[in-house]
């Protein structure tokens, strides 16, 4: 039996790694898509182009941009005169928000009145203009109370003590709010899953296609040895991957890993045993590697909107809350995240641990079972 698995594992990383664009695809391709998916993802707005339409041309007027500007978040790109000028630069995304005062902004403050002023954001940048929105809001309220209790101190002939209640917040385990440091765990999860489907699905297929599946059947290979022999290498490649995407997240985006790195290991090991199982379930309803391309994609893409990797699954409908109980990213991202921005331990993260246990043991069985009847 084990002379026969070896054999068969030999013949497996022979046929992977003799081909040079296979090699390619197992260990470089993840490393690009990391740097790529993980840069195009981030959604952290550091310098904001601001277009200034400042119609009132007054000191308050000009002290507001200069608040804006000394905040470190905005870069004056333009100052605009006309309406259409405030169009064209939106149009062209030379300019990420404008921000209008009208004529007598200056004059209405001095006078205790409410002085509007204009925000205008690409609402097609739904998440830029948010972010953008919530700079101006604060920046600008700051502004406004100083202003506010000058004015109280001028009506009153006495200075005004500047006490306020102040919120000072503290973000744990991801103090600066970088969502770099969000996306990375879970593209990390990504492109595990991905290699280890479609290696694990599309190489038994290849087996059908080309012939050599009859001739394993009739060989005294068991149906067991042979599942084995097919999965294992792929196992292996995909802690290979995590091995390599973990140390490109940790030095090249310097991404914490405060948590014991066994544990991302025996995390990988598990999940490895779902997303292999299906994989190994895929290959018994395809014929071909086009159909296993498309059934591969068709499990993981709503796998990837189910598992919280880019939406908050507590805001998602109850039902489809209930669905992501049975998707095992779902737990792999949380032990992942957890591992590397909390620290978290195996006292915490004991229960998710247990889920992608028994979910592939399940899976795996019940598609050794399937793949078995396939073969007889």
């Amino acid at each position: 039996m084990f002379e026969r698995i070896k054999h068969m594992l030999i013949k497996e990383f022979l046929q992977i790694f003799r081909d040079f664009r296979m090699r390619g695809i197992i260990f470089v391709m993840p490393v690009v898509q990391l740097v790529v998916f993980s840069y195009a993802m981030a959604s952290d707005v550091r310098i904001v182009a601001l277009a200034v339409f400042d119609l009132d041309k007054t000191p308050l007027s000009r002290q507001v941009i200069s608040t804006l500007v000394g905040s470190g978040y905005f870069n004056v790109v333009g100052h605009i005169h006309d309406d259409i000028g405030a169009q064209d630069l939106l149009d062209k995304g030379k300019a990420q928000a404008i921000i209008r005062m009208n004529p007598g902004f200056e004059g209405q403050v001095k006078a205790g009145r409410t002085a509007p002023i204009q925000l205008l954001l690409d609402g097609t940048e739904t998440t830029n203009s948010m972010i953008i929105n919530q700079y101006i809001v604060r920046i600008l309220s700051d502004l406004n109370r100083g202003i506010l209790l000058d004015r109280i101190s001028r009506q009153t002939g006495t200075k005004i003590q500047k006490g306020v209640v102040e919120l000072r917040n503290r973000a744990w385990f991801n103090e600066n709010y970088d969502n770099i440091n969000f996306f990375v765990p879970g593209v990390m999860i990504v492109i595990v899953t991905l290699v280890s489907l479609m290696l694990t699905a599309m190489a038994i297929v290849r087996e059908k296609e080309i012939g050599t599946m009859e001739q394993i059947m009739v060989s005294p290979i068991t149906p067991f040895e042979f599942i084995l022999g097919k999965t294992f290498p792929f196992a292996l490649i995909g802690m290979v991957d995590v091995v390599i995407v973990m140390i490109v997240g940790v030095f090249w985006f310097e991404i914490p890993l405060r948590g014991e790195i066994y544990l991302l290991f025996l995390a990988t090991a598990l999940f490895l045993l779902t997303t292999l199982g299906i994989g190994l379930f895929i290959s018994t309803i395809s014929k071909t590697q086009q159909q296993a391309l498309m059934s591969t994609f068709f499990f993981f893409q709503p796998a990837i909107f189910l598992s919280g990797f880019a939406f908050p699954i507590a805001n998602m409908p109850t039902i489809i809350q209930y669905f992501t109980y049975l998707n095992p990213l779902r737990y792999f991202l949380i032990i992942v995240r957890g591992v590397f921005l909390k620290g978290s331990d195996f006292s915490i993260l004991w229960p998710e641990f247990a889920a992608l246990l028994v979910m592939g043991i399940f899976i795996l069985w019940s598609a050794s079972r399937r793949f078995q009847k396939t073969l007889s």
